[in-house]
């Protein structure tokens, strides 16, 4: 596959977390479009939408308001529409339980997101980097799961 550029979606309610992940995707040397929702309710309308540009990667709070990322995992994983889309779903404290909730829910991805910015973007930064060489190998995104 030849694509020059990922597209992003990013949905939190905390103003400073979308800027600190635009931000840090700014950085990589892979090119990302980024797109912002403050609620899940917001992000899926988007995605659900005929115009919509279905991203390659949904980063999602796991407590956003709107829809939380559960619902949203749920309405993502029922549409073929979003087959090849990787979910990555964050938060900065949850239980061990629900973290495994989300994986059977389909999730691909959980991170638990530092405190510290270094840290966020090293985090950042693999999952990005793991995500497009799935992308550009053509390898199987159904068994892509990873925890950071």
């Amino acid at each position: 596959m030849n694509k020059e550029f990922l597209n992003v979606i990013i949905a939190d309610n905390d103003e400073n977390t979308l800027i600190f992940f635009k931000n840090i995707f700014k950085e990589l040397k892979i090119s990302i479009k980024v797109q912002c929702f403050s609620n899940g309710k917001d992000m899926m309308e988007y995605l659900n939408n005929n115009d919509a540009v279905v991203p390659e990667i949904v980063f999602i709070k796991y407590t956003i308001p709107g829809k939380e990322a559960m619902e949203c995992i749920d309405e993502i994983k029922a549409n073929s529409k979003f087959s090849n889309l990787v979910t990555a779903v964050y938060d900065e404290e949850i239980s061990e339980n629900e973290i495994e909730e989300t994986f059977v829910k389909g999730n691909n991805i959980f991170m638990r997101k530092p405190t510290d910015f270094g840290a966020l973007k090293k985090m950042l930064t693999e999952i990005i980097t793991i995500n497009w060489q799935y992308y550009t190998s053509g390898l199987n995104k159904d068994n892509f799961i990873l925890k950071v």
